[in-house]
């Protein structure tokens, strides 16, 4: 009785701690999606005019309209798309007509194409404000040489270019440029795991259920004579 005992404590003690963690999970994905709705909702609102004090947190994803002379020079991220293959983000310098002069992010262009040369004057770019934190130990140093970066680094770019720490990741072409595909900011690179996590942990608590059940049907039970003699 007390090996059976200690079998069913361990096993349903076991089972409502993993139980409990796959419960946290599902009100943890609840509160992701609902901020995820919520950035979604922010990216896609109507443009406003860049504000002139910006707040890293406060803003990022703010939809914003501007005017400003894009400089012919870019930056290269390396980064890959599906069903295309490699190519790179390009970074260009863009000094607004009211505002600071600012990072610009125009988009995808494949590694074999040329990207087409800026006009001269203002252009209206709509855009939103980005922070990506995309940099990590792992993230090797951008090659100046051949100009390519790994990362989208604003303090590293802002530097090179000479431009405020800020990006704007354009959601259309600002002029005609026919091999350059904007890449508008989404929410498809934000994690939310917490499915899966709380997947695993319901899965665990079957298993250990099993496991308790298993060890209980192979525990020794004595025999009515011998617990006689």
């Amino acid at each position: 009785m007390r090996r059976l005992a200690f079998l069913l404590i361990c096993g349903l003690g076991g089972a409502a701690i993993l139980i409990s963690l796959g419960v946290w999970q599902v009100q943890r994905l609840a509160w992701k999606e609902g901020i995820l709705a919520q950035i979604e909702t922010r990216i896609a609102a109507d443009p406003v005019a860049l504000p002139a004090d910006l707040d890293t947190e406060v803003d990022e994803y703010l939809p914003v309209m501007a005017a400003g002379t894009i400089s012919p020079e870019s930056l290269r991220v390396l980064v890959s798309q599906k069903q295309i293959g490699a190519g790179y983000r390009l970074i260009h310098a863009v000094q607004l007509v009211e505002g600071p002069r600012i990072l610009v992010d125009r988009g995808f262009i494949r590694t074999s194409a040329t990207p087409a040369v800026p006009p001269n004057g203002p252009l209206r770019l709509t855009g939103n404000l980005h922070w990506p934190d995309e940099v990590d130990g792992y993230t090797p140093t951008p090659d100046l040489d051949e100009n390519i970066w790994f990362a989208r680094d604003v303090s590293a770019m802002a530097e090179t270019l000479e431009t405020a720490p800020i990006l704007l990741v354009l959601r259309e072409e600002s002029f005609v440029g026919e091999n350059v595909t904007p890449l508008p900011v989404d929410t498809g690179n934000i994690p939310n795991d917490h499915l899966q996590y709380a997947i695993t942990w319901f899965s665990l608590a079957v298993v250990w259920l099993g496991m308790t059940v298993y060890f209980i049907r192979r525990s020794p039970r004595r025999s009515g004579p011998e617990r006689a003699a």
